[in-house]
């Protein structure tokens, strides 16, 4: 019988969650539908400088979702799942300080890790944790309330966890125990029709949305789902002109003539679904909640560490400036025009191919540099796989109606990534260490491929 490897556990997983959420949420196919429009609509003007940042088909099949719970021990059993996909832990990122309003979680992105995998399938799975123990957000009591409610309940079948452990240790599943992960993976990120506590959740709404909406329902569900697109501009100005109601701006870098680099982000505003409450006195009546939204992105190229704190200085930089041309002005002031610059100043990062083929003259020798200069080595950059906690907390404040509560006289607690780890039991990845080891790796490959000496 044959064995459905993670590669194929993935894309499945991302197919059937993006149908699910298509059911739920029609307005996200919509979405899906106009940012393939746009694509196209890129490709046919750009010819194959569209594709620099990956091929059209991988864009197009490109998924981020996003889901919370609110436990460390319902982290933990969420990253059992993904593991079974091949996705790890990649990256922390602390959206308590992020943005004005109040977003209490910290979070990581189950993703795969090697180039292979993800040009096979990119799915990732930004994902959330409740800091319940943080007490700028809950009281003592509240606190002790909401640990007590989550631990009652459990996301996950049993019978998930044992398919998703043995994938792990066997490297897949057959084909039957595949189709039932996926039904039971699906189905534990389904919306709920379970009534609410209308009380329970709207006392947690009075701290934040967000932790109303992990904390006071009895099950977890994708919060959204976010195709990418190659032109985010244009794709938010098709969703307004098809009426649809989008965010104020477009979280990220501005919109410039230079390398798009890292991450832009916007989504549609949160839309009103139907949810049934539960009441004092028992009764069940019907209501509505605004929590889930449609996000999309366009992805740029990752930056090395120096790269990043010349991003973050940019931001500090065009922060509260009114114009789009302002903003890329100030932009241009902080970061080169070019891709050759881009690489030379060492800010972004860029695999490296040999050019074997190359005709007549002298014998590949120098530099990285020397090489590139001279024809041998072709760099061709690397598309940016993660997250910015500012954009991701920008988006979730711009989906808010109402800014929640914090108290900054009290200490917040110490949920950093060592202790994000340590909830994960598994190795939590630095993004920038895979990036830089994404370089060195093709460099050696391509100095081998010329014949030349690897590079201490």
């Amino acid at each position: 019988m044959a064995t459905v490897g993670p590669t194929a556990l993935r894309a499945r997983f991302a197919t059937t969650l993006s149908e699910l959420y298509g059911r739920e949420v029609p307005a996200y196919r919509t979405l899906v539908e106009v940012a393939h429009q746009v694509n196209a609509d890129v490709a046919a003007r750009a010819g194959a400088d569209a594709e620099r940042l990956g091929s059209l088909d991988r864009v197009t099949a490109e998924r981020h979702g996003a889901i919370r719970v609110g436990t460390p021990a319902e982290l933990a059993q969420v990253a059992r799942v993904f593991a079974a996909m091949g996705m790890h832990p990649t990256g922390y990122y602390d959206l308590r300080d992020a943005a004005a309003s109040s977003v209490p979680v910290v979070s990581t992105a189950f993703r795969p890790l090697d180039a292979d995998e993800l040009a096979a399938n990119p799915f990732r799975v930004f994902t959330s944790v409740l800091a319940a123990t943080d007490r700028r957000f809950f009281s003592a009591d509240l606190s002790a309330r909401l640990q007590t409610f989550l631990a009652r309940r459990r996301l996950f079948p049993g019978g998930l966890l044992a398919l998703a452990d043995r994938a792990v240790a066997d490297g897949g599943l057959a084909d039957p125990d595949a189709a039932t992960f996926l039904r039971l993976a699906a189905a534990s990120f389904a919306l709920s029709s379970e009534p609410i506590d209308r009380a329970w959740y709207r006392e947690l709404e009075q701290v934040s949305a967000v932790a109303a909406d992990i904390g006071g329902v009895t099950s977890t569900h994708v919060n959204h789902l976010t195709p990418r697109v190659l032109d985010i501009d244009a794709l938010y100005a098709a969703m307004s002109a098809r009426g649809i109601a989008m965010i104020d701006a477009i979280q990220g870098p501005p919109r410039w003539a230079g390398p798009d680099v890292l991450l832009r982000q916007t989504s549609f505003r949160a839309l009103a679904e139907p949810r049934r409450f539960v009441d004092a006195d028992g009764s069940v009546v019907e209501g509505s909640l605004r929590v889930r939204f449609g996000e999309v992105e366009a992805r740029g190229i990752a930056l090395t560490r120096a790269g990043r704190a010349r991003y973050d200085a940019a931001m500090s930089a065009i922060e509260g400036l009114d114009g789009a041309s302002d903003a890329a002005a100030v932009w241009a002031q902080h970061f080169p025009a070019t891709e050759a610059e881009l690489w030379a100043d060492e800010l972004g990062i860029y695999t490296v191919t040999a050019v074997t083929d190359r005709a007549g003259g002298a014998e590949p020798h120098g530099s990285t540099a020397d090489l590139l200069r001279d024809g041998w080595l072709r760099a061709d950059p690397v598309v940016y796989e993660d997250f910015l906690p500012r954009s991701a907390a920008g988006i979730f404040q711009s989906n808010l109606s109402d800014a929640g509560s914090k108290d900054t006289e009290e200490t917040g607690a110490a949920l950093d990534a060592d202790w994000l780890e340590g909830v994960l039991d598994r190795p939590l990845h630095d993004p920038f260490d895979i990036y830089a080891a994404q370089h060195r790796e093709s460099l050696v490959v391509a100095r081998r491929q010329l014949g030349l000496p690897t590079l201490c």
